[in-house]
């Protein structure tokens, strides 16, 4: 594999990842409300999921929900159900008041790591969109050190472009402007969430 096919995976990643989607919204949100160390085990969770659909795709998982679509059906449709169920959660709680800085009681890293492992695990697209790469840029011949290296580049895009936007909206500014809007903002959120949801189980 070349030193610029390596580079056009990494870099199509990249640009994937910052691509707004369910990850982004529940990233911002958490950041606001819970603060950056929790925003920042997210992103670590984001990461993993990640990494998760690149295995997967290297494994022929794109092929095989292409031989079984009732499999890759029933994993949309698993997924949509956890994205609503996230968008219930967020309308539900749209009028409780912003804790203040100091009275964060933010939930734990591993929690968090969860949280955002099985957010970006709902979307089973990700593992056509990695097949689809893979097979354009990596030669089935490539050895298993570079598919590794990819593996841990994808892993490091999706968690540090999710580390800073945790910084960002974690920031008093970001914070304070989330509080006076908590109500609206917590139900557009919401409901992006529920469309994101609704596209992936009927796309």
């Amino acid at each position: 594999m070349t030193l610029a096919a390596f580079l056009s995976v990494c870099l199509i990643h990249l640009l994937a990842a910052m691509s707004p989607g369910p990850s982004f919204v529940v990233s911002a949100r958490t950041a606001a409300t819970e603060g950056f160390r929790t925003a920042a085990a997210l992103a670590v969770g984001f990461g993993l999921g990640a990494a998760l659909w690149a295995t997967a795709a290297m494994a022929g998982l794109a092929l095989l929900f292409e031989l079984v679509p009732a499999l890759f059906v029933a994993m949309k449709l698993g997924g949509a159900a956890f994205l609503l169920f996230i968008a219930v959660m967020m309308w539900r709680h749209a009028r409780t008041p912003l804790p203040e800085a100091g009275d964060l009681n933010p939930r734990g890293p591993l929690a968090a790591i969860r949280l955002g492992f099985l957010t970006f695990a709902s979307n089973p697209k990700t593992a056509i969109f990695f097949g689809a790469v893979f097979v354009g840029l990596v030669p089935a011949e490539a050895p298993l050190a570079v598919r590794a290296a990819l593996i841990a580049v994808i892993f490091c895009n999706e968690t540090l472009w999710y580390l800073a936007v945790a910084r960002l909206f974690s920031l008093p500014r970001a914070r304070n402007a989330y509080g006076r809007f908590k109500a609206l903002l917590d139900r557009a959120f919401g409901t992006l969430i529920a469309a994101f949801g609704l596209k992936i189980a009927f796309s």
